[in-house]
């Protein structure tokens, strides 16, 4: 295996790959935009990046993660590739909300690589702590959530003001199939270059692990259909009393989140315009939310699930600080019917666990030293699912995002860590996660991925394959209700992933004919064969 060979990295720890060069060797001249799929080494591309500048300027690398599990994977990747002269501890460093703000402003300015979620640095910058003018390179991982107020945005633009030589490099797997979306990714980060590679490119074919994805139709079980009916009943009456205040309304079977928000944007023009009857359609549009979740729990997450939800209405319903919406919802007697029905519930009525079980027992069988990680959307699904995989003699982990909701307490930056470490390790063989663990975690031995539900957004559909097919074979299996929103998800999903792959390479074509026209008019040359990344030697693996 040929590795890269460069002062600053330290020799045998980097696989040398071609597209990783050309890739690099872009990114090095303008602000760029990596778009390149789980498990081709966008992170080896940030290193290749980040050594050439440390190399050849004074100023620092500023890596941005969304999590600390991410910026905690960054910083040891980093740590273990980097040859620095200054002791570990001062050269690469992260920061998270753990780090106290007084010491952060002395780390920062004595690092050389700081790896760091967005809103610490935020914090600092608007604080005034440190700024950004000697960062030369600024990493912006995961960067398809450089959108409205978050952080990134607010960083990108501040370090292009007041960057002394600034650089951007974005990166991600899936910037998103709306065109909108990622035109403003690539504004707020200044981005005048898409660099992306997918399975077919040649010389990204013999780095290619295959992976196979399954569909399993699973029917929805009687008794939550019984439920399903009841509250479709109750959503048509809603609707029915909309349609009499003169609100257009699509049928319930066609009633999307864009559809109920476009209501809800009707509703406080109306309410702005002081018609009277504005508030009565503010509480219909709040009780058909909540009953079109109810519908959406029964049929792709279960009775666990379900039966959890609709005591939480129940009980807002009957507390006096409970909102006019609730408390007529319970009123209705088709809600009294649904809570007579879901108390008698007991244990997992809905398939999906069952089947997951089986799933999972199989390889263990097979393969007993093999990693799976079962997404869910839902947190009551994802304790559900490792209390049933536990009676099942199956070692599950729960893996959630930070904040307590109710009685149910959430993981620390630090426990989530701690989980993935024995979850790498093997000390749990199955990771039940939220939508936390979909971003960027780096578990090369994970073979297979279930979704427990098929999810509408391409995003996270690419995210969620990712975690499998890194460094072997991958299986990913989708279970898919038949008959309910599971199946219309399916298909918007993969239409959805379809047009953000074309859409990632017009973009890549137009910026790379806006280059070329520059570089013709600038006399700028591009570099040739044998070219070598900065700071590189001549011995060292050539671009292609």
């Amino acid at each position: 295996m040929k590795t890269i060979q460069h002062p600053l990295i330290k020799p045998g720890t980097v696989e040398s790959r071609q597209y990783q060069l050309a890739i690099a060797m872009q990114a090095l001249e303008e602000n760029t935009l990596v778009v390149l799929p789980t498990g081709l080494g966008k992170t080896v591309v940030a290193l290749l990046v980040a050594a050439s500048r440390l190399l050849n300027t004074d100023g620092k690398v500023l890596l941005l993660a969304p999590t600390k599990p991410l910026v905690d994977q960054h910083l040891r990747f980093f740590q273990n590739a980097l040859a620095l002269q200054e002791t570990e501890n001062d050269a690469c460093v992260s920061f998270t909300g753990d780090t106290k703000p007084e010491k952060r402003a002395d780390i920062f300015r004595r690092c050389r690589i700081c790896c760091a979620t967005p809103q610490v640095i935020k914090n600092d910058v608007i604080s005034g702590r440190y700024s950004l003018s000697d960062v030369s390179l600024l990493i912006v991982d995961e960067c398809h959530r450089t959108t409205g107020e978050y952080a990134y945005t607010y960083l990108a633009e501040e370090y292009m003001q007041t960057g002394r030589d600034p650089l951007i490099l974005g990166m991600t797997a899936s910037p998103g199939s709306d065109r909108a979306r990622v035109a403003e990714i690539c504004t707020h980060l200044g981005i005048t270059r898409v660099e992306t590679r997918d399975e077919n490119d040649a010389d990204v074919i013999p780095y290619i692990h295959e992976r196979t994805v399954e569909y399993i139709a699973v029917p929805l079980p009687e008794p939550l259909r019984q439920v399903v009916t009841l509250i479709e009943g109750m959503i048509d009456t809603r609707l029915g009393t909309l349609t009499g205040l003169n609100y257009s309304l699509p049928r319930r079977q066609n009633l999307s989140m864009k559809a109920l928000n476009q209501l809800n944007a009707t509703i406080q023009e109306r309410i702005a315009a002081g018609d009277p009857t504005a508030y009565q359609a503010a509480s219909l549009s709040a009780e058909i939310m909540k009953l079109r979740h109810a519908v959406i729990l029964a049929e792709s997450q279960g009775s666990t699930a379900l039966r959890s939800y609709i005591g939480k209405l129940d009980s807002e319903g009957r507390s006096k600080k409970g909102s006019r919406a609730s408390q007529r919802m319970i009123q209705d007697h088709r809600f009294s019917e649904v809570m007579r029905i879901v108390s008698g519930f007991t244990g997992e009525l809905h398939p999906k666990a069952g089947i997951t079980a089986d799933i999972i027992h199989d390889l263990l069988l097979n393969e007993s030293e093999s990693r799976s990680i079962v997404f869910a959307s839902y947190r009551d699904t994802v304790t559900m699912l490792v209390n049933y995989l536990s009676d099942e003699g199956i070692t599950a982990c729960r893996f959630v995002g930070q904040a307590s909701r109710a009685e149910e307490k959430g993981l620390s930056q630090k426990k989530q860590i701690e989980a993935i470490h024995r979850f790498r390790e093997g000390e749990y063989p199955v990771l039940v996660a939220t939508s936390i663990g979909e971003e960027g975690l780096d578990i090369p031995s994970t073979d297979l991925v279930i979704f427990y539900e098929a999810v509408p957004s391409e995003i996270r559909s690419i995210q969620r394959k990712g975690r499998t097919g890194r460094s072997s074979a991958g299986r990913i299996i989708v279970l898919v209700t038949k008959g309910t929103s599971d199946e219309a998800n399916r298909w918007v999903s993969n239409r959805k992933e379809k047009a953000m792959a074309s859409g990632v390479k017009r973009l890549r074509d137009r910026t790379r004919q806006e280059s070329e026209q520059t570089t013709l008019f600038d006399e700028k040359v591009d570099p040739g064969e044998g070219s070598t990344l900065p700071g590189e030697s001549e011995s060292t693996q050539p671009l292609p």
